[in-house]
């Protein structure tokens, strides 16, 4: 019997490694997909693994890629550039179109498009989101993945392949690029909150990994996925805690104004010197928005128990 192959875009980056990592132990062929960075060492010397160096702003570099393959996991994209809403129309929507042209024409079987639940706004424990496509989004990053989930069921329909969104809540555990960061920021006396709470819904990374694989390999998956645990809670006690479990300093409450006059720094220095910005004023517009997410068919069809049920029983993948 043949193998399913799996195409993984942004395998190098932070959640495409994790996931690499996970798939690579199942009985698959993996085709992981790289543009700039290098995969980690513990995946390109694999006997099923596949590397392609790829560009998504031109579609002729991927039919090598998607040839023969099954499923593709979309992780790809920019982040930490100053001025997002100028780039992310392109590197979110134009290059997801790019990607679909090329699938379809390979015929994958299952695109999976990793999102997340801000792309329906506003939403809560009382409210949750629900899988619709006619949110109103404030942010840029959500308005172009809102975008791009309405490309793949728009695609899907007219090709006949199977469309999975999985609208990840925001993932933990030591090894996240944004929890590092928050946490060397607080080392240092330096990270601040606004004071309005605000709604976050959380999965540690096991549990990330787990359900993207379950999307991946179960038959018979396709449709709107919300992937989150069942706590309940604000981003500042999440960071109030997480902080404190890693004895750095809670932290500050400050004005918006402050934080907001912080990102334009950063993205400033970061349009001059072309490096990263660690903030953004995107990021910010998208943070304060609350989120979460009805998780009942990700418990249904991908992931029945959690390995950790909120994060106060993961707090030790901090460690």
């Amino acid at each position: 019997m043949t193998k399913q192959r799996i195409a993984i875009t942004g395998a190098a980056g932070n959640l495409g490694n994790l996931l690499a990592l996970g798939l690579q132990k199942e009985d698959v062929e993996l085709n992981l997909l790289i543009h700039t960075k290098k995969v980690s060492d513990n995946l390109a010397d694999k006997e099923n693994v596949s590397v392609f160096k790829i560009d998504l702003a031109k579609e002729n570099t991927l039919f090598a890629a998607f040839n023969n393959v099954d499923t593709i996991v979309h992780f790809a994209g920019v982040l930490f550039k100053a001025n997002p809403e100028k780039f992310l129309p392109e590197t979110n929507t134009q290059y997801f179109k790019n990607l679909l042209n090329v699938a379809t024409k390979q015929q994958v079987k299952r695109v999976i498009l990793i999102s997340f639940p801000h792309v329906e706004g506003e939403t809560t424990p009382q409210n949750p989101a629900t899988g619709v496509l006619n949110g109103q989004p404030i942010s840029s990053h959500a308005q172009t993945r809102l975008e791009e989930e309405k490309l793949l069921f728009q695609y899907a329909e007219q090709y006949k392949f199977e469309p999975v969104s999985l609208r990840v809540g925001m993932v933990y555990g030591k090894g996240i690029l944004m929890i590092d960061a928050a946490q060397w920021f607080a080392r240092h006396y330096l990270l601040g909150i606004w004071k309005q709470p605000t709604y976050i819904h959380l999965i540690s990374k096991d549990d990330f990994v787990s359900a993207a694989i379950a999307a991946a390999l179960k038959p018979n998956i396709e449709g709107i996925y919300h992937i989150g645990d069942e706590g309940i809670q604000t981003l500042q006690q999440f960071l109030d805690d997480i902080t404190t479990y890693k004895n750095n300093h809670k932290p500050w409450r400050m004005p918006l104004w402050m934080i907001m006059t912080a990102a334009h720094c950063f993205e400033f220095y970061s349009s001059i010197s072309g490096k990263i910005s660690p903030l953004t004023r995107d990021f910010i517009k998208i943070g304060r928005v609350s989120y979460y997410g009805d998780t009942k068919r990700m418990r249904q069809e991908l992931l029945p128990s959690l390995k950790y049920r909120t994060y106060m029983e993961g707090i030790t993948l901090f460690d």
